[in-house]
């Protein structure tokens, strides 16, 4: 009797295991089980199935990579994935004490949720400090300051997650110079993210709400951005005829403000358990096409499932897994992209084009003075 209950206990498990691998119920699926065994050229795939091809790797390397790549994130320091090239040492790179890695989205996007579902899957020792959302005490409650959050727990973490106030969808030209101050100037716990749109009595409330900078928290260089959609809304607008979230994302995503930065930022798709698998596909499938990049590099599908209680790991390994490699990408590509320290020659070169930019300016307005000195001559001549 005991053997047949722990045997159902077993199934049961397992069921609730299988239930999150939400790609094998696809109409197509069966083709992308055959592909294990016969192995075609891989540009040769239609999209979907490059789609469930690239969730069956997930699935296949999360339980035994996500403890090793976790652990990697948790002992990482600023730089560690620096490669040297040119005969440059890592003592001449300007690599920053604490790489950065920014979330930015739309409003309802799930940026918050994601920061708790770090906290989870990197963060397991002590009491975690969950972010609030829009699904928290206050449903109409926004993120209004920008939040360090150590998702590592680590006193020594080398890298540092920021969360950011959700742009509109109708306030694309202040949602992109806000984005651009933000790379421009740096970023810094608490800063307040005030719109034009908010009201006096939201500004009154946030400006007592903002607290003094302390020593602990510094204003620090953006190395990375995380671009958060929430695929369900944007699905659901796109097929009741609304573009309007899905050309938002486009221009956010593809913005020169992000490009100068990050050549390929990552995409992180959230809300995904809210549309069955075939929406799912194609939700993620449309998105991409927009955005003109592929279906797989670069873009996670994560459902945050730590705002009800359920440890990312136990309950959903391929997307603890996927997370975490998405955070260990945006290290690597941050890691790849510093620049070496300038130098004194460095300086002298950029006083002497200061220096030459003036004598320029300054000649050039006295070309155009003598220029109409001599113009105002001939017409009282004639």
């Amino acid at each position: 009797m005991k053997s047949q209950q722990s045997s159902t206990e077993e199934d049961e498990y397992e069921l609730s295991r299988s239930v999150h691998c939400w790609w094998r119920s696809a109409a197509k699926f069966d083709e992308c089980v055959k592909l294990k065994y016969d192995l075609p050229n891989v540009s040769s795939l239609t999209p979907r199935l490059k789609v469930l091809k690239e969730m069956e790797r997930l699935a296949l390397i999360a339980p035994e990579g996500l403890n090793e790549l976790r652990h990697k994130l948790q002992m990482y320091r600023s730089g560690d994935f620096w490669v040297p090239v040119g005969g440059i040492s890592k003592e001449e790179m300007d690599i920053p004490p604490t790489i950065t890695i920014l979330l930015v989205g739309f409003t309802g996007s799930g940026k918050s949720s994601l920061v708790n579902l770090m906290y989870s899957v990197l963060g397991r020792s002590g009491i975690i400090p969950f972010a609030q959302t829009s699904l928290g005490s206050s449903s109409n409650y926004t993120t209004m300051l920008m939040e360090e959050h150590n998702v590592s727990r680590n006193m020594k973490s080398g890298f540092c997650v920021y969360d950011s106030r959700g742009f509109m969808y109708d306030q694309m030209g202040e949602n992109l110079a806000e984005l651009s101050s933000w790379m421009t100037d740096g970023v810094h716990h608490n800063q307040l993210c005030l719109r034009p749109g908010d009201n006096a009595l939201t500004k009154l409330e946030m400006e007592n709400l903002t607290l003094k900078p302390t020593s602990k928290f510094v204003r620090r260089r953006v190395n990375f951005v995380m671009v958060v959609a929430n695929i369900a809304e944007i699905y659901n607008a796109s097929k009741a005829g609304d573009f309007k979230p899905l050309e938002a994302i486009r221009e956010l995503f593809c913005s020169t403000v992000l490009r100068k930065s990050n050549e390929n930022p990552l995409l992180i798709l959230t809300h995904g358990d809210m549309l069955s698998t075939e929406e799912r596909i194609d939700g993620r499938l449309k998105i991409c096409e927009w955005l003109d990049v592929s279906e797989t590099t670069g873009v996670y599908d994560i459902v945050c499932l730590t705002e009800y209680g359920y440890l990312a790991e136990e309950s959903d390994p391929v997307t603890a897994y996927a997370l975490t490699e998405a955070v260990y990408r945006a290290l690597v590509i941050s890691d790849r992209g510093h620049f070496p320290k300038k130098n004194m020659w460095d300086w002298g070169v950029v006083i002497l084009s200061w220096v030459m930019c003036f004598f320029a300016a300054f000649f050039g307005c006295l070309a155009d003075i003598c220029s109409k000195l001599g113009q105002k001559e001939k017409l009282l001549k004639l």
